[in-house]
């Protein structure tokens, strides 16, 4: 048996004979089932087909990994490599022998988290291709796991992974949307690892937050300032978004606080009083 995965998302779901009637998760108001209908895929498809990934770093001991030709969403993964082990970050749906020779290079991988269940990707795959490395699942977004044959382990709150590596549930897009914060990234200033629980905006001084992306939906007030107040209590210079270019290279926690008045501005709600 196969597991199957959804175009349009990127997320596999459990080894069977045929693929499921449709994808939970592109039915959510969130997402959507693309415009040539619900279609599905499989790893050894996708490697017939030319598929690879490529590995590129993005500063010391952080390692982006990214699929070409562009699938699904298109987003990439993030190593955070430290010395008490490597966390995954932002999972992708494509995993090979060549990729998991050159991930066990830089240390393997020790555990596994996304911002979102949109990039739950093939979670799953990767944990077995290491050995079982524990795949940290915010309680709230359970649901949207919808392939658990691995260590798979609920959280809420937040939560250290690995030593300097710290999970914090933010809501918002999701109830469970988290970020990723890694105390030593940014050269001891603090990165913050964010998929689009917080997305970096095309002018990269600022950040947004919607419930939908594609579909345009917007956050109400108490999600963003609950998002900002999920982060504000951690030091971070850096921000690291979906995508290859979406970096906040310098002052991120100010890009966020800014952004946040900014968009709480434009709904009608008064920001906090400072100037934006």
């Amino acid at each position: 048996m196969e597991a199957f995965i959804c175009k349009t998302c990127g997320v596999q779901y459990p080894p069977a004979t045929q693929p499921p009637d449709r994808c939970v998760i592109c039915d959510d108001e969130r997402q959507y089932v693309g415009w040539q209908g619900q279609q599905w895929t499989t790893l050894s498809e996708m490697q017939a087909q030319g598929y690879a990934n490529e590995l590129h770093v993005h500063e010391p001991g952080l390692t982006g990994i990214g699929t070409r030709p562009h699938f699904a969403i298109g987003q990439r993964a993030l190593l955070v490599q430290t010395s008490g082990g490597n966390l995954l970050w932002d999972c992708l749906t494509y995993v090979d022998d060549r990729t998991v020779a050159q991930v066990r290079a830089l240390g393997g991988v020790q555990a596994i988290a996304a911002s979102h269940p949109h990039f739950y990707g093939s979670m799953v795959e990767w944990s077995l291709a290491f050995e079982n490395a524990p795949v940290y699942v915010p309680a709230a977004d359970a649901q949207w796991a919808v392939r658990r044959d691995s260590d798979v382990r609920y959280w809420s709150g937040s939560l250290e992974v690995l030593p300097g590596l710290t999970l914090i549930q933010c809501g918002g897009h999701f109830e469970g949307s988290a970020v990723a914060h890694w105390s030593q990234g940014a050269d001891g200033r603090g990165a913050l690892m964010t998929g689009d629980t917080i997305a970096v905006a095309q002018d990269r001084r600022y950040v947004t937050f919607m419930r939908s992306y594609p579909n345009y939906i917007p956050l109400p007030p108490s999600s963003i300032q609950k998002i900002v107040e999920a982060v504000s209590g951690y030091t971070f210079e850096r921000l690291y978004g979906g995508w290859w270019t979406s970096v906040i290279d310098e002052g991120a926690h100010e890009a966020v606080r800014r952004s946040a008045n900014r968009y709480l501005r434009w709904i009608g709600e008064p920001p906090d009083g400072r100037s934006t």
